[in-house]
Parts: structure tokens; sequence; C-alpha cells
């Protein structure tokens, strides 16, 4: 019997929640034909939305936040195995052995405890903030299925009074056929009847009315004030988090400097007392084809007479070919007899124009040879000054004044300078032999394809300005062992 009598109930109980769902229902369709009024709050609708966007960022944070605790345990884990690794490194009979193990230990612990705090401090937080949204907005979805069954009970309380006023009508003047065929005596006991009846459903419906409307308004006025409360503390919420963090994390990386710096006196005392062993940076291996194309070309160029020298020896004093051309603008004086067999006749080795010498094609400063020597003091002899200057700075490789002369100062090509950072020894005959501290000035590869990856082309400043000699000094130099300056 009271199995039977705990079924009846479940059974009335859901017969009761499928009529209540379907009312529902069909309360909202009719809402959404418009066939029924829908209450409305807006100040709530507006509180709803808060609280969804509410609930969206804390999720999100929530989310962010397991992300960098994984990173940090995922870091930990790193660390712990770079020690690992410098424990086995360091060999027993090495100084600070048991230092550098005592800092490892503390390395990990510090790891260890900053991941422990972020949990308590930040994610117990955070789930205790969130741990708070499930029931609200079980209870908003309540509030608004109760909503529907105020207004459903508002509309049928609604029908009730219209079909009253029908119901009086009727009784006031009776046209069924019932009531036709009662007998006199019988007809007001029927009319009687009907209104009581109609006053029953009435009431019925009234106290449905107030039923719903005071469940609806004790959860409406309770998350009325509740959803404004929770929208307002999601400041203080996140200062506290990110300042939890913030503080940790600062206090984490304070305690590991002070140990990495620990660390750094260890290896330092280390290293002094195995100075003569310090690890040194090694070029990048060059391609032997390219190496021996260009020794065999330095050979051949070195083997061949010089560019601006189409004879291998100088001409005899006196002859046409000793002097070089000089011409001036002004009309010349006429020829005496003494000066008729001295004639200056173009050389060879000199440029007639000062456009080719303004091009960079003259031969370097200093290699003059012993007829241009003498042509040039038989010049200064017999000259005007205005010759002797032009003659001077066409020799020495520029003329002043001129808008293409290059400058002296720097090597034809000048890119950039670079300033050695270790020493470098060179191996071929073709490399520069640096120390510390040295400038080079790197110029770009005669041809571009015998360009090794990591090396470079240049001129150590020093050489360059005390010879000024570009095929004597220039050579290739790795690039890592520099550090550019300008």
């Amino acid at each position: 019997m009271a199995e039977m009598g705990s079924k009846g109930v479940t059974a009335g109980k859901i017969a009761s929640n499928v009529q209540k769902k379907l009312t529902r229902a069909q309360e909202k369709v009719l809402q959404k034909l418009g066939k029924a009024d829908e209450t409305k709050d807006e100040q709530f609708e507006q509180c709803v939305q808060n609280f969804n966007k509410q609930l969206t960022e804390g999720t999100r944070l929530q989310k962010d936040l397991r992300t960098y605790l994984a990173s940090v345990k995922a870091m930990h884990e790193a660390s712990k195995k770079l020690n690992e690794c410098l424990q086995e490194v360091y060999e027993p009979d090495w100084p600070g052995r048991d230092e550098a193990n005592k800092i490892a230990e503390n390395n990990d612990l510090l790891w260890l405890d900053y991941h422990q705090k972020l949990v308590d401090q930040a994610l117990l937080t955070m789930d205790t903030y969130l741990g708070q949204f499930p029931d609200i907005k079980s209870r908003i979805a309540k509030r608004g299925r109760k909503l529907v069954d105020y207004d459903s009970a508002r509309h049928h309380y609604e029908s009730l009074q219209t079909a009253k006023k029908k119901d009086e009508a009727k009784i006031a003047k009776p046209v069924s056929l019932l009531e036709k065929a009662a007998p006199q005596w019988c007809q007001g006991k029927l009319q009687a009847h009907l209104v009581a009846q109609t006053n029953l459903l009435r009431n019925q419906a009234e106290e449905e009315l107030i039923k719903a409307q005071k469940v609806f308004e004790e959860m409406n006025v309770d998350l009325q004030e509740e959803l404004p409360s929770l929208w307002n503390s999601r400041v203080g919420f996140y200062v506290n988090t990110f300042q939890s963090i913030a503080g940790l994390e600062e206090n984490f990386h304070k305690e590991m400097s002070k140990l990495n710096e620990s660390l750094n006196d260890v290896l330092v005392s280390l290293e002094k007392q195995h100075g003569s062993n310090t690890f040194t940076v090694k070029a990048q291996p060059r391609k032997k084809t390219k190496l021996l194309s260009r020794l065999l070309r330095k050979k051949n160029s070195d083997n061949a007479p010089a560019k601006g020298n189409k004879s291998p020896s100088p001409p005899p004093d006196g002859s046409p070919a000793a002097t070089p051309e000089i011409r001036v603008n002004h009309e010349p004086e006429p020829p005496s007899s003494a000066t008729a067999g001295a004639s200056l006749p173009k050389s060879p080795s000199q440029p007639a124009e000062a456009s080719e010498v303004a091009g960079g094609t003259q031969p370097a400063a200093g290699a003059q040879e012993p007829g241009e020597t003498a042509a040039s003091e038989a010049a200064s002899s017999s000259l005007p000054a205005v010759v002797v200057e032009t003659f001077s700075a066409t020799v020495n490789g520029t003329v002043e004044g001129g808008s293409g002369a290059g400058r002296l100062d720097l090597p034809p090509g000048f890119m950039f300078k670079v300033q050695a950072q270790h020493d470098y020894v060179a191996t071929d005959t073709d490399e520069l032999q640096l120390k510390a501290g040295d400038v080079v000035l790197v110029i770009p590869f005669q041809n571009p394809e015998e360009q090794d990856e990591g090396w470079l082309m240049g001129v150590k400043e020093s050489d360059w300005n005390q010879h000024k000699e570009l095929e004597k000094c220039r050579g290739v130099f790795p690039e890592n062992f520099t550090e550019r300056v300008q």
C-alpha cells in the first residue's frame, strides 16, 4: 500500500509537471504570436546581460590562469632537468660542487613553492568566485519559468472575468433548452448552480494568480538585489587576483635572482682555477673549392704586372714616355729651342683626363715610377704653379674640387666598420690576423660568388691608414668574431 501511495504521488507529480510544461509552452506560443501580452522588466534584463558577460570573462580568466600554471609547471620541469645536467657534468674534483648541488635543490624548492602559492592564492580563489555562478544561473532560469506561470495565471483569470459577464447575461435571459424545458420551480436552482460554478472557477483562478505572483516576486526581488552586487564585486576580485599573481611572481624572481647570482659566483670561481682551458669562439668552416680558387687567383695576380703598368720595366730617362702629358686651359707660350726637345708626351701609365682620375682608375699613391718622379720635378721647374698643383693632385689619386672625387681615408667600396671581439689566428694566406679591439673596414668581395657564409672581406684600419694599399692589406675574416660599430 505504501508503494502504491508513493507511486501515486510520483505519478501525480509527473502529471502536474507535464501539465505545467504544456501550459508554459502554450503561453510562450501565444506571446510570440502576439495574442497574449508578456511581463517585461528592462532593468532586470540588463542585470542578466551583465551576469552573462561576467560569467564569460571569469571563465576565460580561469582558463588562462590554468594555462599559466601549466606553463609554470613546465618551466619547473625544464629547470629541474637543466640543474640535473649541471650536476652530472660537474666533476667531483671541481671546486664548488657542493654549492652547485645546494643551489639546484633550492631552485627546485623555489619552483614548487611558487606553483603551490599560485594554486592557493589565485586558482582556488578563482574557483570559489566562479562557484556561485551556476546557482544564480539556475535561479534566473527558474525566475523566467515562474514569470511565464504568472502571465498564464493572469491571462486565465482575465478570461474568467470576461466569461463571468457573459454568464450573467445568460442567467438574466435563459436561452438553453434545459432551462426552457425545466419547470418554473427548477429554473432558479439551475441559475444558482451556474453562478456557484462560475464563482468557484473564478476563485480558483484568482488563488492561482496570487500564488504565482507571490512566488515570482520573491525570486525577482532576491535576484534584483543579488545581481547588481555580484556585478560590482568583479572589480575587487580582479584587483586581488592580479595583485596576488604579481606579488608572487615578484618575490619568486627576487629569490631566483639570488640563486642565479650564487651559481654565477661558483662558476666564476671554477673559471679562475681552470682559466687556461677557457672556451674559444670558432669560425664557420670555409668551402675548399672557393678557397682554392681565391688562392689561385691571388697567385696569378701577384705574378701579373700591375694594372696601370703596361711595360714590365720603366723607360729610360729622357725618352718621350718618361713624362706624362699635362694640359692647361690657358694658351701655352711659344716653344723655345731649349724646351723643344723636352716636350711632355702622354705616358701609358697616366690617365689623360680628369674624369678618368675621378672615376678611381688612377694608380695608388707612392707607386710612381722613377720616370714619373723625374717628370714631376721637370714640370715643377718649367710650368706654372697651377699646372704643378694639378699634376700633384692627379698623381695622388684625386682632383681637388671634382664632383666624383673619392675619400682618401676610406678604401674603395667601404660599407661599414666592425671591431674584433676575440682574437683570430689566420689559417690561410688570404685571411686577416685579428686581435680583440682591432677595427676592420668591411669592403665587398670582388666576386660575390666567392663569399662563404659567415665570412666578410675587409682591411684593418691600422694597415689601411699606414699603407693605403688595398691589394696587400685586404683579406677575409669570420663575422662571428666581430661586432659592427659603424
